[in-house]
């Protein structure tokens, strides 16, 4: 499960218009690591009678911006997937194994972005593209918003967006039986980039 986060996630993010771009918030960003503003987290079903969260601590990548035409933006993601963390050193364990991530083989997840598609009232996009989790190459859609843009007080310019997928643990090659309420995992990107 924690695969199909990194990938989309993927990570992620989308090129979304939340809040309509000036020409000036064009540009290329990359995520904004050193402050820390970006969580790719996840949840999943336990027995169908609660939820177990985890996230992704380390996953880095860049999103172009396009303001005039959001369509045109694009969006690429790398993750760690031996920094899944859900609290609890032995769960992470298992499911760096090859019950579920097998990290040792496939150390790395990926998206990158094939298009970019805005709703009618150009708030909200979906972001299409390739995940690359355990191996497996999936095409994925994650559901994109805008959360704001602007100067930041050091003299930079940022902007920022949070996403949202489910993914079926069995379409990237995961087929540890954890039951039927646990079959698919709800992603859930946040990423704050820095314009270069």
């Amino acid at each position: 499960m924690l695969k199909q986060l990194a990938l989309s996630s993927a990570v992620s993010l989308a090129m979304v218009g939340g809040v309509q771009a000036a020409d000036e918030a064009s540009g290329t960003y990359a995520f904004d690591k050193k402050g820390n503003h970006q969580f790719v987290m996840f949840k999943i079903s336990h027995l169908g009678y609660s939820w177990l969260y985890g996230r992704f601590n380390e996953f880095d990548g860049q999103f172009k911006y396009d303001a005039e035409n959001p369509g045109n933006s694009s969006v690429e993601v790398s993750i760690d997937t031996e920094s899944v963390d859900t609290n609890h050193a032995e769960r992470d364990k298992h499911i760096r194994s090859d019950d579920f991530l097998a990290t040792g083989e496939f150390p790395e997840a990926t998206f990158k972005s094939k298009r970019i598609v805005m709703d009618d009232d150009g708030d909200e996009a979906d972001i299409i593209g390739d995940l690359t989790l355990h191996g497996v190459t999936k095409e994925i859609t994650l559901e994109a918003e805008m959360i704001g843009h602007g100067k930041d007080p050091w003299g930079g310019y940022r902007m920022g967006f949070e996403a949202e997928t489910e993914l079926r643990l069995a379409d990237f090659g995961i087929d540890k039986d954890l039951g039927p309420s646990s079959k698919t995992l709800e992603m859930i990107i946040s990423i704050e980039g820095v314009r270069q």
